[in-house]
């Protein structure tokens, strides 16, 4: 069985567009009251459950975790498809960033969706709707991204922050005094906070090591001092794109190894814990059922697997856009266990050597907090 999308229930999408409506007094999906300044702190990689394991760490954050401060994510749970749904407030089969490695059918390849971008993929093309920070700009309003100076004219940001002055800001406390200085030089503004410390410290160690950890507090830290500088006019939202699960190196799946996995599969893209699966061309129109066959004989007891039609008639991508649809795996494969599938013919070995992991549909990786701090304190609790 394929895991449903809630229905009616505010997601992630809801996010940043709540907020942006709240700064004109608009009605909006989170119930959000009216203020002046708006500032959503997006924290890479922290999802509900991870959370809520860890609130001795972060007990400023946990405080604020009551029942209905989580969202459905995006599905799948990687940083570009949530990103993409925060910024446009769209589904990913309406905005197009459905994958972290997908299709690009036009030039025969499989492309990152966080560094991929070149000529080929250019951000206005591939994520042609509005972002949240044009629907700002265009109002009146002033819209701030701040986030690492990396990051500053990325694809992936040229993608999804458009609208919005981009502020560098090196350590996570240099961000949060930079978000401040942004909200006492405007008298409204629309403010993205972006956070990646988490994310990538999981990766690499995992999120139950000190590392993780140790950012954890930190970033409590951090909130609660910028939580009390903030006037009373603004109102702060703490989400996440995604949870992490920790997937250890023997629980690695080297799934060519069986070639009926691979029969007739021309590329590979996705996460680690969900692939993409994409077919030769010319394959015969009942290819895309006999490989997801396949696959459920093989690993349909660890995870969940459903042709492309499947998983696009369940809403598991929203209204999915005609340009859009190559995109998505002909078959998809969405770890449900503790494991990881890898291609054992791939030379970079580096992906091999990440602990946290994420992109499926466990609530684990795919609920995300939405804490109410400041202005938004009371708001929906």
């Amino acid at each position: 069985m394929v895991p449903s999308p809630e229905s009616g229930a505010p997601r992630l999408a809801d996010v940043l567009a709540s907020c942006r409506a709240s700064i004109t007094g608009a009605s909006n999906a989170l119930g959000l009251p009216a203020v002046d300044h708006a500032i959503v702190l997006l924290v890479d990689g922290l999802g509900t459950a991870n959370l809520r394991a860890s609130a001795g760490h972060a007990r400023y954050l946990a405080s604020r975790l009551t029942k209905k401060a989580s969202l459905p994510g995006v599905f799948p749970a990687t940083t570009a498809v949530g990103l993409g749904s925060l910024c446009t407030g769209a589904p990913p089969g309406s905005h197009g960033l459905v994958g972290y490695r997908v299709l690009d059918a036009a030039n025969d390849r499989v492309v990152n969706q966080l560094s991929g971008w070149d000529d080929e993929m250019r951000p206005d093309a591939w994520q042609p709707l509005p972002t949240q920070f044009e629907l700002a700009t265009d109002a009146g309003i002033p819209a701030f991204a701040v986030g690492p100076s990396r990051y500053a004219d990325s694809g992936l940001s040229n993608a999804l922050l458009r609208g919005a002055e981009y502020v560098s800001a090196g350590s996570v406390a240099a961000r949060f005094d930079a978000a401040l200085r942004v909200v006492r030089e405007n008298d409204h503004a629309l403010v993205y906070v972006y956070v990646p410390e988490l994310d990538m410290a999981a990766h690499a160690r995992g999120w139950l090591s000190d590392k993780w950890v140790g950012e954890l507090e930190a970033l409590d830290a951090e909130v609660s001092r910028f939580a009390a500088s903030l006037p009373t006019s603004a109102g702060l939202i703490v989400t996440a794109d995604h949870g992490v699960v920790d997937v250890p190196a023997d629980k690695h799946v080297l799934f060519d190894t069986a070639p009926r996995l691979i029969d007739g599969v021309r590329h590979i893209g996705g996460d680690p814990r969900c692939l993409y699966l994409y077919l030769e061309p010319d394959a015969a129109p009942d290819a895309a059922d006999a490989l997801a066959a396949a696959w459920r004989e093989s690993e349909g007891d660890r995870a969940w697997v459903y042709t492309r039609a499947e998983a696009v008639s369940s809403g598991l991508f929203g209204e999915v856009a005609p340009e859009v649809l190559p995109r998505i795996g002909d078959v998809i494969v969405a770890a449900r266990k503790l494991i990881a599938y890898y291609d054992s013919r791939e030379t970079n070995l580096s992906p091999r050597a990440m602990i946290g992991q994420h992109g499926s549909l466990t609530d684990e990786e795919s609920r995300v907090p939405c804490l109410r701090v400041g202005a938004y304190a009371t708001a929906g609790r």
